[in-house]
C-alpha cells in the first residue's frame, strides 16, 4: 500500500489501480480527487470536507462513492446509493480496502462550542486516520496519521495520544496551519527534543509518498 500526503488532513492510499482518498478539504489541492476509487470523510469541518469539490468529483465520475457519517451525508443529499453512512463499530469494504470505523465525536474545542460527529478510519488493518479526535482504536495500528496541530489540541495531548495508540510509525497530518517555524517546534517535541514516545514520527510534504 502506498500512502501519499496531500494538503493538511488529506491522504490517499493506493494499491494497484485502487485509490482511496481521505478528507479532501478546503486546504487540499482539488487534484487530490483525480483518479479516486472512493472517498472517506471523517467529519463536516471545511478543512476536511469541501462539498462543492466532492460534488464536482461525483459528477465527473459516476462510479465514485463516499463513506462518511450522517451529518456529512445529509449535506450530500440526492445522490442515491453513492453516499454511505457508517458509524463506530462498522466494518465495510471500500474499493477493495477493508475499513473499520472508530470513534463518534470531534475533540472538544471549547466547553461552549457543541461537539459534532467525527469518525476515524482504520484501512486495511494498517493505517488509522482519526479525523479531529484522539480516538484510540481497539485494534493494533501499524501506521498512525497523527493530527499534529489544531485549535482543539495541545502538544502534550498529541504526545500522550501517540503513546496511547503505540503504533509502529506515525506520519503527521493536520499541519496546514503551521508555518515552517511551528512545524520545527512541534515536530521536535514529538522527536528528539521531547519527552519521548514509543513511535517514530515523520512528516511528508504535500505530494510526497511512502510505501507501507
Amino acid at each position: 500500500m502506498e500512502l501519499t500526503k496531500h494538503g493538511h488532513a488529506c491522504v490517499a492510499l493506493s494499491d494497484g489501480d485502487r485509490r482511496l482518498v481521505i478528507d479532501p478539504g478546503a486546504f487540499t489541492d482539488p487534484g487530490a480527487l483525480e483518479g479516486a476509487s472512493a472517498v472517506l470523510v471523517t467529519h463536516e469541518h471545511p478543512d476536511h470536507f469541501a462539498p462543492d469539490r466532492l460534488q464536482a468529483a461525483l459528477d465527473a465520475d459516476p462510479a465514485l462513492e463516499i463513506w462518511t457519517n450522517k451529518s456529512v451525508a445529509a449535506q450530500l443529499g440526492g445522490l442515491g446509493g453513492r453516499v454511505h453512512v457508517v458509524g463506530h463499530g462498522d466494518a465495510v469494504s471500500v474499493a477493495g480496502f477493508e475499513v473499520q470505523v472508530h470513534g463518534e465525536l470531534h475533540a472538544e474545542i471549547h466547553p461552549e462550542i457543541p461537539r459534532i460527529a467525527n469518525i476515524g478510519f482504520l484501512v486495511g488493518g494498517i493505517v488509522f486516520h482519526p479525523g479531529d479526535a484522539f480516538t484510540v482504536p481497539d485494534h493494533p495500528v501499524a501506521t498512525l496519521l497523527l493530527p499534529l496541530h489544531a485549535p482543539w489540541s495541545r502538544t502534550a495531548e498529541v504526545i500522550e495520544y501517540v503513546r496511547a495508540v503505540d503504533a509502529d510509525q506515525a506520519y503527521a497530518i493536520h499541519d496546514g496551519l503551521l508555518n515552517d517555524a511551528g512545524l520545527g517546534v512541534v515536530s521536535g517535541l514529538l522527536g528528539e527534543r521531547g519527552p519521548g514516545t514509543p513511535t517514530p514520527m515523520a512528516r511528508l510534504a504535500p505530494g510526497d509518498a511512502v510505501e507501507l
